[in-house]
């Protein structure tokens, strides 16, 4: 399987049409429906069903796009990193992050790199801990910014300062908008919008028993979508300060939890982790403001 037709793949897949990915390709139609067929030939799997202007995937056609975009970030990234050895002065560097306020101090330290050495580029990836450590693992991401639940043993970490309060986000004319505070009682039969994984450990240790009273009305891993489901009427959000708007321009309002809820960040990355010169830089600025909390490294 060569990689250039796995790019070539990806370019019909994502575009839905042979004919606008050949032009996107600069190859011609008949060449690049060839390279298709040959592809499903190699595999022994149909990957697309092909009507008059259009394809779209099949189940296997799904998972070839999963892998082969897994594959194609790995080459690319690798090529960025021989690309930029021996030179401080520029490269990439791939970070996934949780959604938080707590962000902004790496942006500090990015913005310090970036005085010093302009031509280094950050590529930010956001999602839930579950979908950074495999990135991590599969050595997609340089590093990860990570909520504290879960072990982080496997990793070296630096923890970042202050931490990120949770509370309850819901519309300013809900009937329970004039709480000050939401104890885990108060929650039992709302309507909750969860964070995807939130409830498997902090969310669940707040609740403690309760947690299977829960009403969940849905789930999300992002949350300004959740907002937009809490503006919407869905229910409450369950989240961190600061990640949705609750100004006074807004029909939201957040309201803290009691007892309080605070979780922590760390910036984590694989052990024994070889790095580009313009990773290294990043992980120099960041061990010089932030304490080691790892003795390894």
């Amino acid at each position: 399987m060569e990689l250039r037709v796995l790019r070539y793949f990806l370019a019909v897949a994502r575009e839905g049409s042979v004919t606008h990915a050949a032009q996107r390709l600069h190859i011609s139609q008949p060449s690049l429906s060839k390279q298709l067929k040959d592809l499903e030939g190699e595999l022994g799997k149909k990957l697309f069903v092909r009507s008059s202007f259009s394809v779209r995937l099949t189940e296997e056609g799904m998972l070839l796009r999963k892998r082969a975009e897994e594959i194609l970030d790995m080459v690319d990234k690798t090529e960025e990193e021989f690309k930029a050895l021996g030179e401080i002065d520029s490269g990439d560097i791939h970070i996934g992050a949780a959604e938080s306020d707590g962000i902004k101090h790496l942006a500090q330290r990015i913005k310090a790199v970036q005085a010093r050495y302009p031509r280094i580029r950050v590529h930010l990836y956001s999602g839930d801990r579950s979908d950074l450590a495999q990135r991590l693992e599969q050595g997609l991401l340089d590093f990860a910014v990570l909520v504290e639940s879960g072990d982080l043993s496997k990793y070296n970490y630096l923890p970042l300062p202050g931490g990120d309060a949770w509370g309850v986000i819901l519309r300013r004319d809900h009937p329970l908008a004039g709480k000050e505070a939401f104890a885990p009682e108060d929650l039992m039969d709302v309507p909750l919008i969860c964070p995807r994984q939130g409830l498997q450990k902090e969310l669940s240790d707040w609740f403690q028993e309760r947690v299977d009273r829960l009403n969940i009305a849905a789930t999300c891993n992002l949350a300004y979508n959740g907002g937009i489901l809490a503006r919407e009427g869905l229910g409450c959000l369950l989240s961190f300060d600061k990640l949705v708007n609750t100004g006074p321009d807004s029909p939201l309002c957040f309201r803290p939890l009691i007892p309080p809820l605070h979780s922590r960040l760390f910036f984590v990355w694989k052990k024994y982790a070889m790095f580009s010169p313009a990773a290294a830089v990043l992980l120099d600025e960041m061990k010089s403001c932030m304490s080691l909390s790892d003795p390894e490294n």
